[in-house]
C-alpha cells in the first residue's frame, strides 16, 4: 500500500470512544504546530514518525442533513477564487448522518445528538482541523458545550447569520427555520437584541415548513418547494423586508427564488461560507479570495 493510501487509511480510522484519550488516539495534534505525532499504535500503517497537516484545513462537521453538507461543499468551492484544484480551500468533511434529529432531541424527549457530534468534532481534530464549522442551525442549540471540548477555532452559523442581518440594514425581519430553532429562539433573541421585528410563520405555517423540510429529506425537492414558496409570500405579505433561511436545507428548497431575488433573502449557509473564507484568509494571511454573493 503506498504511503499516502496509509494514510488516508489512518485519518479515517475510527477512535473506540471507550478507551482513554491517550490511549484510543492514533494522531495527536502537538498543540498548534503543523505536525502529528504518530502513536505506536498508527506505525502499523506508517513509516514515518510524523505526518505534517494541511494549514488552514477547515473540519465540516456535516450529516445534519447530507444534503445541506453538499450544499455548503458547493457554496466553498464557487465563493473563492481559484484558477487551479490546488488553490481551492481545503475542507475534511465528516458527513456521517447518525446523529440523532435536533428537532426531536429537543421538542420531544429524543436522544441527544450532542454525544455523537462531539465524538466526530474531536475526529476532525484528530485528523488536522484547524477550524470547525456545522452546517446545521438547530445544531448551534449546543454550541457553547461542543466550543468548551473543542481544541481549535469554531465559527457559530447563529453568529455570522445576525452579521449579516446587520449590515444588511434592513428593519423587519422574517425567520423560517425548524421548530426547535424557534422554540429555543437561536435567532429571536438577537434580532430583538438590535431593535428589529421579527416575523415568523402562524402555527399552521410553521407545521408547512416543517414538512416542506422534511420532504427534500425524503427526496421531494418540488412539493418542498411548493411548500416553502407559501410560507415565505406569507411572511413578505406581513411585512418582512428580509428573510433569514435559518435552516440549511431551506436554501436549497428556495433556491430558484434566491436567484431571481438574492437580496430578499439571508443564506445561513452562505454566511458561514463566507465567514469560513475569511478565516482561511486570515490563517494563510491572504486577502481577495471572497467572491462576492
Amino acid at each position: 500500500m503506498c504511503i499516502s493510501c496509509r494514510i488516508s487509511l489512518l485519518l479515517i480510522t475510527i477512535r473506540n470512544s471507550s478507551a482513554s484519550a491517550k490511549e484510543n488516539s492514533l494522531i495527536s495534534l502537538q498543540g498548534r504546530s503543523k505536525k502529528l505525532t504518530i502513536n505506536q499504535s498508527a506505525r502499523n500503517y506508517l513509516t514515518a514518525e510524523e505526518v505534517y497537516i494541511v494549514k488552514g484545513l477547515i473540519g465540516v462537521l456535516g450529516g445534519m442533513g447530507p444534503a445541506a453538507t453538499v450544499d455548503l461543499f458547493n457554496k466553498f468551492v464557487t465563493y473563492a477564487t481559484a484558477t487551479c484544484d490546488q488553490e481551492h480551500i481545503p475542507l475534511i468533511i465528516s458527513s456521517i448522518p447518525d446523529i440523532p434529529d435536533r428537532t426531536e432531541a429537543l421538542m420531544h424527549d429524543g436522544p441527544s445528538p450532542l454525544p455523537v457530534m462531539r465524538d466526530y468534532l474531536h475526529k476532525l481534530e484528530d485528523a488536522g482541523a484547524e477550524c470547525i464549522v456545522i452546517p446545521c442551525n438547530t445544531a448551534h442549540y449546543w454550541f457553547q458545550e461542543l466550543r468548551e471540548v473543542c481544541h481549535i477555532d469554531m465559527l457559530s452559523i447563529v453568529d455570522t447569520t445576525m452579521n449579516e442581518v446587520k449590515v444588511s440594514g434592513k428593519i423587519r425581519i422574517g425567520l423560517l427555520s425548524t421548530n426547535a430553532t424557534l422554540y429555543m429562539g437561536l435567532y429571536q433573541k438577537g434580532i430583538e437584541s438590535l431593535g428589529l421585528s421579527c416575523i415568523c410563520p402562524g402555527t399552521a405555517g410553521q407545521m408547512k415548513v416543517m414538512e416542506s423540510i422534511y420532504s427534500l429529506k425524503a427526496g421531494n425537492l418540488q412539493y418542498a418547494q411548493k411548500l416553502m414558496l407559501e410560507q415565505a409570500g406569507g411572511l413578505f405579505s406581513r411585512g418582512a423586508d428580509i428573510i433569514i433561511l435559518g435552516c440549511t436545507e431551506i436554501p436549497i428548497i428556495l433556491a430558484e427564488a434566491i436567484k431571481k431575488e438574492p437580496y430578499k433573502y439571508i443564506d445561513s449557509t452562505a454566511s458561514l461560507v463566507r465567514a469560513g473564507i475569511r478565516w482561511y484568509e486570515n490563517r494563510m494571511g491572504e486577502t481577495h479570495l471572497l467572491i462576492q454573493q
